[in-house]
């Protein structure tokens, strides 16, 4: 694998470009990149398809690629010299190329944030949680630029996290991971991986477990901080939305070759390959359409009755009024109303805090109101207990959104399908094996997965574990938790036209959780909008998309990758 930064001092363009990859794992094969200070290139294509591994091997952060053939150059013209600079022990090439970064002698320490800043998918797990954020920052400083006093570095570490928006410093200088949002601590990440000042950046799946809103405030960040530092930045993502919103450039990669390359709108206009093209179409599309009729819906916690709107059936769940406040008073959500009808989506949409989960929580049984009920089939689940409790809770299936961490690593695939109906009784140990043997069926999976363990799975066929476990009472009402935020989209499509395809022969109600609205225009029939635990709007999808009455629904859509080709 080798990066070669290339300087034209008459136009001061530097190119960054990896060719000629090949782990010995074999997961990429001739990778060629080519990087410009002050834009984005976008590395996309789905998982397992090398991009992460590729983008890795720069400061060798991947412990799972045992070795890396190839080179990896940085122009002289863009290091300062330093302790390690100068021939023998620098890496620097023999034909004067410069750095390589993958030289067996390459200053690791170096590398790794002066040269190469690194921003991970998931900031609540790469930070330390039992050290506060200032002296994680602070840390790196340490390393690279050792003749800062404690106090300097601390003034340098609050200098970088205003820089990237976070005004209140001081405080999340003294936090914890767990004590800020997502947003806030993948600003802080984007801080640390900068305040060397890296010649190029990393940003691996940087917005993935963000809301619409937090995403594009924090691709607008890296956009500005690629212009106002000079920094090459490589985006990786299996997002095409965000590669439109974000990248001047992309290439796409499948199975460990680059596939095609060029600038974003040529690519996306005039795509010439055909896993390019199927990338596309995967992507659910935000289609406003303004000139459409408008209908009533309501702006506020005003209830829409779903059983009195067109194609309306049977109710499984009404919630009243619900309320859920913490100890200090402060509520969670408050004032929730609204109908799960039979053969109908309503899609619960909102920013992370907005009472989502929350909600579900509730419905479900996992947490009681303190005021207001909830009615399944008729019967308030609250009053519920013991045996009957278990009997409401038959009609309802749930699917997480993290396939993963919702399967016993320990168990099959066979006992996870089956644990319900072990639990709700009634069924022989032979009607069991033949039950989740026909819910495999239904999931498009083949039988042979039943033996499986979670870990012998990818994303998409857990996900279709989870929503085979849910289905495995034959439940009224279907819970989907962003059952698609962490799948690739081709694999988000199938999961989509599997849920459809499984509510049409079913017949069951469905609670869709996500943050996505061009997910949330292909699914649901009705939208419920939350912000801060209360309803700001609702009504049937296309009119509260088309003709939205709330000013925070229009920030949602505003915030909403689109592709306008």
């Amino acid at each position: 694998m080798s990066f070669f930064f290339n300087a034209t001092a008459t136009t001061e363009i530097y190119t960054l470009s990896l060719h000629d990859a090949l782990p010995i794992s074999n997961t990429t094969h001739g990778v060629s990149l080519r990087l410009f200070p002050g834009r984005i290139t976008a590395l996309v294509g789905e998982s397992g398809s090398g991009k992460s591994v590729t983008a890795m091997a720069l400061p060798r952060l991947d412990p799972s690629v045992a070795s890396v053939k190839g080179h990896a150059y940085l122009d002289d013209a863009l290091v300062d010299d330093g302790p390690d600079s100068g021939p023998g022990g620098d890496g620097k090439d023999a034909t004067g190329r410069g750095i390589d970064l993958l030289a067996a002698d390459a200053p690791l320490q170096r590398i790794r944030g002066e040269y190469i800043g690194t921003v991970f998918q998931e900031p609540s797990t790469a930070f330390n949680p039992v050290f506060t954020l200032g002296v994680q920052v602070a840390e790196s400083l340490k390393y690279h630029q050792k003749q800062l006093s404690a106090a300097e570095r601390k003034a340098k570490v609050l200098e970088q996290l205003r820089e990237v928006g976070l005004d209140d410093a001081e405080r999340v200088w003294s936090s914890y991971p767990h004590e800020l949002s997502g947003g806030q601590l993948q600003r802080v990440m984007i801080a640390m991986a900068i305040i060397n000042r890296p010649k190029v950046l990393i940003a691996d799946e940087p917005t993935t477990a963000l809301d619409v809103t937090t995403q594009k405030a924090i691709l607008a960040l890296i956009s500005s901080l690629a212009v106002d530092l000079d920094l090459a930045v490589l985006l990786i993502t299996h997002d095409m939305g965000v590669v439109w919103q974000a990248a001047q450039d992309v290439y796409v990669m499948h199975n460990g070759v680059i596939v095609e390359q060029g600038s974003v709108a040529q690519v996306f206009r005039h795509p010439s390959d055909d896993y390019t093209r199927m990338l596309l179409d995967a992507v659910p599309r935000l289609r406003i359409d303004e000139h459409a009729a408008d209908g009533e819906h309501a702006a506020g916690g005003e209830r829409i009755t779903e059983s009195d709107a067109p194609g309306g059936g049977r109710r499984i769940t009404q919630v009243n009024d619900v309320a859920v406040s913490y100890k200090a008073g402060s509520f969670a959500v408050k004032d929730i109303s609204f109908d799960l009808v039979a053969g109908r989506t309503r899609a619960l949409v909102g920013e992370s805090g907005a009472g989502k989960t929350t909600i579900a929580k509730v419905i479900s049984g996992q947490l009681a109101p303190t005021s207001g009920t909830v009615l399944i089939e008729g019967e308030d689940l609250a009053k519920a207990h013991g045996r009957r409790k278990r009997e409401i809770l038959k009609h309802m299936g749930y699917v997480f959104q993290d396939s993963g961490s919702a399967l016993n690593p320990r168990k099959s695939v066979a006992w996870s399908i089956g644990e319900p109906m072990l639990v709700q009784g009634g069924l022989s140990e032979t009607d069991r094996r033949k039950r989740v043997l026909e819910l495999l069926d239904q999931v498009e999976l083949p039988a042979d997965v039943a033996g499986r363990f979670p870990h012998q799975l990818s994303g998409g066929q857990r996900q279709r574990v989870g929503i085979a476990r849910a289905l495995a009472l034959n439940p009224s009402l279907l819970i989907a938790d962003e059952p698609t935020s962490s799948l690739d989209v081709t694999v988000q499509r199938k999961v989509l036209d599997l849920l459809r395809r499984l509510q049409r022969e079913h017949g069951f109600a469905c609670l869709f959780i996500t943050h996505d609205l061009g997910i949330v225009q292909e699914v649901s029939d009705v939208i419920t909008v939350l912000r801060h635990g209360r309803v700001v709007e609702s009504g049937e999808t296309g009119r509260v998309l088309n003709h939205p009455k709330a000013e925070y629904t229009r920030t949602l859509l505003d915030a909403s990758p689109k592709i306008d080709l």
